[in-house]
């Protein structure tokens, strides 16, 4: 997501792999939590929490070395598995070429202000025109269930997963900081929140990034944060 996420090719022994880690996550010991209480909640398409703002309009730009990301929230909303949730639009460039658009789809427990990830629809570009759609999953089909992309009262040490569709995206967040402070073009900001986020398909893959209060993502490995607001259609 709600960002960018790792997407991989599985070879045979990989997916072997992965199928081994996914059955012990489930059992009673696993540290991740894959459960959120969904079902309890009053779900909301339009809101905020201290670290993400999904409210239609509201842009965030990143940039780093030859890449661009804009992450946007749109005016529109898709129903997943049975739910209405937002879109939100990122779109990343790499040496001024259009690279991948993916459309997100989030909403937001009324009572807790967590926010759950129902899937995305991803296109890779090459010269212009979509060549795949690796790292697509949507809610309720092919086993995948909504994870958490931003809880609602974050805690040092939380381990959670963000995405639950087995085989193509098991991406996981450990909160590992609620006091960083960041310096970005945009400026320089206190209290933020480090994530430590990799994915259940490959445990050798991780990364880091940076949440302020009110505003959201701002660092991203080597993307920083240019401009933040709202922006007209």
């Amino acid at each position: 997501m709600v960002t960018r996420t790792f997407k991989f090719v599985l070879t045979a022994a990989a997916v072997l792999a992965f199928s081994t880690a996914w059955a012990q996550d489930k059992g009673t010991s696993s540290p991740w939590q894959e459960e959120f209480g969904i079902s309890n909640c009053n779900l909301l398409t339009e809101g905020r929490n201290q670290y993400f703002v999904m409210e239609p309009g509201f842009q965030l730009v990143l940039e780093g070395g030859d890449t661009k990301l804009q992450i946007t929230v749109l005016d529109e909303t898709k129903t997943i598995d049975g739910v209405v949730t937002r879109i939100v639009e990122e779109k990343e460039w790499e040496d001024g070429k259009l690279y991948e658009i993916s459309r997100n789809y989030f909403a937001m427990c009324e009572e807790t202000k967590d926010i759950f990830y129902f899937g995305e629809d991803v296109d890779f570009y090459k010269g212009g025109k979509v060549v795949k759609h690796d790292g697509s999953w949507i809610a309720g089909t092919d086993g995948n269930r909504a994870g958490l992309i931003m809880a609602g009262t974050p805690k040092l040490k939380m381990m959670y997963y963000q995405e639950i569709a087995p085989g193509v995206a098991m991406d996981r967040a450990e909160i590992v900081s609620l006091d960083e402070t960041c310096k970005t073009p945009a400026g320089t900001f206190s209290k933020c929140m480090k994530i430590k986020e990799g994915t259940a398909l490959d445990v050798n893959e991780t990364e880091y990034k940076y949440y302020a209060p009110e505003i959201g993502l701002i660092r991203d490995e080597d993307l920083r944060l240019i401009e933040h607001g709202f922006v007209k259609d």
